[in-house]
């Protein structure tokens, strides 16, 4: 996975958190992301599932887990899961004292009842 098209190694993560969701005042389950644009979204187990709609909407392929300890990365276009990939400009993950799920403070007390 050395030189895969949907990757640009230099684009920083657009924030620490999903980036709708901040801005509509929700919640996520684990974030995810854009391995071209640096798009931070909230993975298919959180309410919104904002990821995957932003490849939907942009035709990005790439993710990468934005969670501490993963790094691994899943390409939409071939449903492929890479162990690993090319390091992506830092952060790496959201912050560490960051709640998965996040933010503080937003996810609601029966969050397990609201996942899929």
């Amino acid at each position: 996975m050395s030189t895969v098209q949907g990757i640009d190694p230099n684009v920083p993560p657009s924030g620490t958190g999903c980036v709708e969701c901040e801005a509509a005042g929700g919640w996520w389950f684990h974030l995810r992301r854009c391995a071209q644009c640096g798009h931070i979204g909230c993975c298919d187990d959180s309410p919104s599932k904002h990821a995957t709609a932003h490849f939907q909407a942009t035709g990005h392929p790439v993710i990468r887990s934005f969670e501490p300890g993963e790094d691994w990365f899943w390409n939409y276009e071939t449903s492929e899961l890479y162990e690993a990939g090319p390091e992506l400009a830092p952060p790496a993950c959201h912050p560490e004292d960051q709640p998965a799920p996040g933010p503080r403070g937003r996810v609601p007390a029966n969050w397990m009842e609201t996942l899929g």
